[in-house]
């Protein structure tokens, strides 16, 4: 930490890229938590030293530069499935991306360092604010109002990160806290919220390496209490008439799965792994386009679906619905493929597709190519093989699953894949499911997307209160009950599947009634307490 701390007196503009780089260490896989802290640390220090508008701002631009640079390394992967661009360009768009989405952490610091020179105050000069050393012991005191002030402007710029442009949600910050048992305050304050806590733990921090013990006690005592809530806090138990789960993870590659030669091997062996069927009904998971076929234009491919099913058994699974228009070109009126859904299918025993459900926010460049007229010219292709686009689905839903053989009424929600990560928008919240559904296809995201795939899907958990089932081709699929604890999971690379009763629900939290407008609501607080603080201190 002293270190890293006479680093940012010598070289700001370097510290703050390696401390961003470092700090992305605390996402999964690695889950190094504190040197997050401590690289937060660090950038506090780098603001509250900033001498103008413009340093505040590149300070936060360039931490945020290494930060998303290690922690998206993952999507360079992708792109070595798709040979339509060279595969040298994942490097690039990871750097590029990295480049744009630096901008969020740095308008955040720029507007805490704004904001806290525009705070009124009557003090006179060169008196100090709350928690501030001498000089002669620290050089520059840390100012509560400036952390107060940053843990509110990143949840603003956070949840813009998530909007803008259709938005890109990925690797919130509050995710580190998930081993620490901090992320139950998302119950309250959502996942946006945990970011601003992330904010306040490493000032806390900062002010025991400076020895401000007093500030530290102030904000280290409610997060140790938050901390214990969420390490002694239970699902519910799942009662012994729960419905029982089937979840298959076949092991198929990225490289392996639009294969026509092993169409039938693949089907042998999610059959295989589906089971055979029992007295109890089930409910059978496949992952996100799990099969080849189009499910409302093929019978042939619904009956060896059904074929699979026992009484009272439903298959839910990953395909494609895709649509047809007129082809201007063709001299006997043929038609060509206009676009497509990715969609979940509901398959029941008699070979009818009981509902569906349609993949509402899209993976821009990866499901449809923006621009298109301009990129494909150049050579540029979304990176799901296809000349369509996807088109995208209504938003979230609630599927009724009907009751048969002694299984009550189910309302199922479904996310497919990508969509699990945008907090506050994966729930009809006026037909609340008992579960989230969230088949989707993580085999070209590496080592590190999948499990920070997982750490997101469980931060929905702990935000809605509500159990949810994740099956994917080569993991991580994992059963994840309403507190966000992982209860049964997959792991890499392996094929097998997972047998278990459904977890219950809880009742709504406070975020599932609020949104994110409890995130909103703690934007108030801490600026009104910078405020009073300042005034204060007056």
């Amino acid at each position: 930490m002293r270190a890293l701390l006479a680093m940012v007196a010598a070289r700001p503009k370097l510290a703050a890229l390696l401390a961003g780089l470092l700090s992305a260490a605390g996402f999964a896989p690695l889950n190094l938590w504190p040197v997050t802290l401590a690289c937060l640390a660090a950038l506090i220090v780098l603001i509250e030293q900033a001498p103008d508008r413009r340093a505040a701002f590149t300070r936060g631009w360039l931490f945020g530069v290494g930060h998303f640079t290690l922690g998206l390394n993952w999507i360079a992967h992708a792109f070595t499935f798709q040979d339509s661009m060279p595969h040298w360009f994942g490097y690039g768009a990871v750097i590029l991306l990295s480049l744009y989405l630096a901008v969020f952490p740095g308008f955040a610091t720029l507007g805490a360092w704004w904001l806290d020179r525009q705070l009124p105050s009557r003090l006179r000069e060169g008196q100090r604010d709350l928690a501030a050393l001498p000089p002669s012991r620290s050089g520059v005191g840390t100012k509560a109002t400036f952390t107060l002030l940053l843990a509110a402007t990143w949840i603003a710029t956070e949840y813009l990160r998530a909007t803008l442009f259709t938005g890109f949600a990925w690797n919130p910050l509050g995710a580190v806290l998930l081993p620490t048992g901090l992320g139950i305050a998302a119950t309250l304050i959502g996942t946006y919220g945990l970011g601003a806590l992330t904010i306040l733990a490493a000032a806390a921090i900062l002010f025991i390496a400076r020895r401000q013990y007093r500030p530290a006690a102030i904000l280290a005592a409610p997060l140790l209490a938050l901390a214990l809530w969420g390490l002694l806090s239970l699902a519910p138990i799942t009662p012994p008439g729960a419905p029982r789960i089937r979840i298959v993870q076949p092991n198929i590659g990225q490289d392996e799965k639009y294969s026509v030669e092993l169409e039938q091997a693949h089907f042998r062996t999610l059959a295989a792994l589906s089971g055979t069927p029992r007295p109890a009904p089930r409910l059978i998971f496949w992952p996100e386009a799990a099969i080849p076929a189009y499910l409302d234009m093929e019978p042939d491919w619904r009956a060896r679906l059904a074929g699979l099913l026992g009484p009272g058994d439903l298959l839910m699974t990953g395909a494609t619905k895709v649509y047809f228009k007129p082809d201007p070109d063709s001299p006997i009126g043929e038609s060509k493929l206009a676009g497509a859904n990715n969609s979940l299918f509901i398959v029941t025993p008699d070979a009818r597709l009981l509902t569906r459900y349609d993949k509402a926010h899209l993976v821009p460049y990866g499901e449809y190519l923006p621009m298109r007229s301009i990129l494909q010219p150049i050579g540029l292709s979304r990176l799901v093989p296809g000349d369509a686009d996807f088109w995208p689905g209504p938003g979230p839903q609630s599927l009724a699953l009907p009751a048969t053989l002694g299984r009550p009424d189910l309302k199922m929600g479904v996310q497919i894949c990508y969509e699990i990560i945008f907090s506050g928008h994966v729930i009809d919240a006026k037909n609340r499911p008992a579960f989230l559904f969230n088949p989707s296809n993580d085999a070209w995201f590496g080592s590190w997307g999948p499990v920070q795939h997982l750490a997101q899907a469980r931060l929905r958990a702990i935000e809605e209160g509500i159990p949810i089932i994740r099956s994917t081709p080569t993991g991580v699929s994992a059963i994840i009950d309403a507190r966000g604890h992982v209860v049964h999971a997959l792991g890499l690379d392996r094929a097998g599947f997972l047998d278990s009763g459904l977890p219950a629900a809880l009742p709504p939290t406070l975020f599932a009634r609020l949104g994110n407008w409890a995130s909103g609501l703690l934007i108030l607080i801490l600026f009104g307490a910078a405020l009073a603080l300042r005034k204060g201190k007056s």
